[in-house]
């Protein structure tokens, strides 16, 4: 029996024993882009969700921590009915089957982007400095390294020049200058259609564990400027009004003129862009997990779009075109 399989084996018998049923099915639910996965128990016509995260890859007390958090603001989040956190193992009620992600049609679109618009100011109206870890300039620039060591180094096989490095690193500051100039308020970190859950009340909301204390804009960006949907700008500029004005009558700290909001939105939205693309790449060579590298060309026009529209950013913009003419010359297409 192999490594999985002890495991499997080890999480049902701790499953029978929660249950006080051995008769159950399992199956599995979905996974992450961590060690995390999940499984769906099936018994006497209730259903529950089971996180197996091995606890010496993952440590599971901060997705408690923060579901108390969010429950507490108003949020809805899963139950914790059993935690073994020896093990790595978690019993969860289940929210349900279906994502934002696997529902979301142009036509339901407000609505369900309206409802996590409505969940997300909650949460934000609970924030306190000291409870999460902030989202410091050291953890920013950390991000931000990802897309250069991973994405450019590893994934296109480059190495930047000299003076491409300086351009990039000022453009680093850049960014990062306007992310940490922003209000700060509790930030879920992944706040996407893959993470919401169409659920009553609605939504959702999954995979916290990595929530800090920053950006206002951050969790705005990760709605929006999503990893694996695109928006037309129309729809996104719409849909970032409307939180924009639930924001301020909720007595956010959000800027009172929308222009300034939206340009930190779009700035916060590019730190995470340019950190998504060095992720995917990170979990296709490091992680065996090649998929997400197939939603690379998507944040390269999120990147693009931004660097376009602001005069300090065009090294940016100039980098890129460096990248792409240099991955033509070589034949390299992605």
């Amino acid at each position: 029996m192999n490594l999985d399989q002890n495991r499997i084996e080890a999480l049902k018998s701790w499953l029978a024993s929660e249950l006080k049923n051995p008769a159950f099915a399992l199956e599995p639910a979905s996974s992450d882009a961590g060690f995390r996965r999940y499984f769906r128990a099936s018994f006497n016509g209730q259903t529950r969700i089971v996180m197996d995260a091995p606890s010496d890859k993952e440590d599971c007390r901060p997705f408690l921590a923060v579901a108390e958090l969010l429950r507490t603001a108003g949020v809805h989040v899963p139950e914790v009915y059993a935690t073994d956190l020896t093990q790595g193992f978690l019993l969860l009620s289940d929210l349900g089957p279906s994502t934002y992600l696997q529902a979301i049609t142009e036509d339901n679109a407000d609505e369900l982007f309206l409802d996590a618009i409505d969940t997300l100011v909650r949460w934000q109206q609970a924030s306190r400095p000291g409870v999460l870890p902030p989202y410091d300039e050291a953890l920013l620039r950390r991000e931000l390294a990802l897309f250069p060591d991973w994405y450019v180094e590893r994934h296109l096989g480059v190495t930047l020049t000299a003076a491409q490095q300086e351009a990039l690193a000022n453009i680093f500051s850049l960014i990062i200058k306007n992310n940490l100039a922003q209000p700060s308020v509790f930030v879920h970190r992944d706040y996407m259609p893959r993470n919401l859950m169409v659920a009553t009340p609605n939504p959702g909301v999954l995979d916290f564990q990595d929530a800090v204390y920053g950006p206002i804009s951050y969790d705005v960006a990760s709605l929006f400027k999503d990893a694996f949907l695109s928006w037309p700008e129309e729809r996104v500029l719409d849909w970032t009004i409307r939180y924009w004005e639930k924001a301020k009558r909720a007595g956010l700290p959000v800027h009172q003129d929308f222009a300034e909001f939206y340009r930190d939105f779009e700035w916060m939205g590019l730190q995470r862009h340019l950190k998504v693309l060095g992720i995917f790449a990170r979990l296709n060579y490091r992680d065996n997990k090649p998929t997400y590298l197939a939603d690379t060309p998507r944040f390269i026009t999120y990147v693009r779009d931004v660097a376009n529209r602001y005069g300090e950013l065009r090294p940016l913009l100039r980098l890129l075109d460096d990248l792409d003419n240099k991955q033509l010359a070589v034949g390299y297409t992605f």
